[in-house]
């Protein structure tokens, strides 16, 4: 079983930055991947960016050179940090962990940008 909780999310102008966390309940090591996934009003959830346990990373076209998924292993943690934000990324981002064959989903964290 793994629990997440996720934080950082917030109001924030176009251009700026916020960064996410997410602390896992157990090893962080020890869970196969991890990632980000968020969802915008009326819209379908989508893959942000996912980190797996031998540090191999996936990112949506959209975020590629923008955000960056890391792991803070000593903290059980997993990071989003988004740079150069823009109004389509409104959303609620939600952590996601992917381990013998189950998921695991935070409550989530809301991220609104304005023009």
């Amino acid at each position: 079983q793994v629990q997440l909780v996720e934080s950082g999310g917030g109001l924030v102008q176009a251009g700026g930055s916020l960064r996410l966390s997410c602390v896992t309940s157990r090893n962080i090591l020890t869970i196969n991947r991890m990632g980000w996934y968020r969802q915008a009003p009326g819209k379908q959830r989508e893959r942000v960016a996912t980190i797996t346990s031998d540090d191999s990373t996936n990112y949506e076209d959209s975020v590629k050179g923008r955000f960056t998924i890391s792991r803070d292993n000593a903290k059980n943690t997993v990071s989003l940090q988004m740079n150069s934000l823009k109004p389509e990324d409104t959303a609620v981002y939600y952590c996601h962990a992917y381990d013998d064959n189950r998921h695991y989903w935070g409550r989530g964290t809301r991220v609104t940008v304005s023009s």
